[in-house]
């Protein structure tokens, strides 16, 4: 019995190094096998992770798997909070601030605060994607939002790539936005072999979701292996780099921020 509560507790102690310390997000990977789904009356969930960090007051990651025809909730406002959906498969009908589109993998919603936004699965079969929420340390900023562009919509069939000799980058966008003086998103594609740049550090806090092949992340001197579906959270200043471990090409979502 006392091997059992051991090994328990050293499972909780071995997770926590990859997740939260008193609220403060650390450097971590959240692998997609290990979220607990749990199933909701409308939905089936999975929290990714949730507190905040140097640039956010607040900062919450979950997934959401819809079925067809189905909705998570009606459309609602955040006053304070930025909301951006990332569409992992299936189809889904996005709506923000009156405007709908039906968007595929890979393409995105952002939502500034006092956008009505909701979604739903427009397709035949289920519906799985990202739900980032956060609040920014500084006051809210919603005109700098507006000159900025306000909420959109990116369908990623319209995007384009350009050649960067070890794979492609594809641009989302790059702007100030109500709660950070500076939001940046791309996906960069590598070839089998090529690291992403040397180990380096920057103010920004950044997420790297994987969206297809096996890489490893060199994180404040370890390395995590990770692949298709998982996601790193790399905090201000810690030294860090990517490698295509796998033999083909990788692709995964980057997106850094600050205040």
């Amino acid at each position: 019995m006392m091997k059992k509560i051991f090994v328990f507790l050293f499972s909780i102690i071995s997770f926590t190094t990859f997740s939260q310390k008193n609220d403060s997000l650390l450097s971590a990977v959240y692998y997609w096998d290990k979220l607990q789904p749990v199933k909701e009356e409308s939905r089936t969930r999975r929290q990714v992770l949730e507190g905040k960090s140097f640039a956010l007051s607040y900062f919450e990651i979950h997934t959401t798997t819809l079925e067809p025809g189905k909705a998570p909730h009606p459309p609602h406002v955040h006053d304070d909070q930025e909301e951006l959906i990332i569409v992992k498969e299936g189809q889904v009908n996005i709506t923000i601030a009156g405007t709908s589109k039906i968007l595929g993998p890979g393409s995105i919603g952002f939502a500034i605060p006092g956008d009505e936004h909701g979604i739903e699965n427009a397709g035949n079969t289920q519906a799985t994607y990202y739900i980032l929420k956060y609040k920014g340390k500084l006051p809210v900023n919603n005109e700098r939002a507006k000159q900025e562009g306000g909420s959109f919509m990116l369908d990623w069939n319209d995007l384009k790539t350009s050649n960067t000799g070890k794979g492609y980058r594809r641009n989302f966008f790059d702007r100030a936005t109500s709660q950070l003086n500076q939001f940046e998103m791309h996906t960069t594609a590598l070839n089998a072999g090529a690291v992403s740049h040397a180990p380096h550090t920057h103010v920004q806090e950044e997420i790297i979701l994987v969206l297809r092949g096996n890489v490893e992340m060199f994180i404040d001197g370890k390395y995590y292996k990770a692949s298709a579906g998982d996601l790193y959270f790399v905090s201000s200043g810690v030294p860090h780099n990517l490698r295509n471990i796998g033999k083909e090409q990788c692709e995964y979502f980057a997106f850094q921020w600050r205040n």
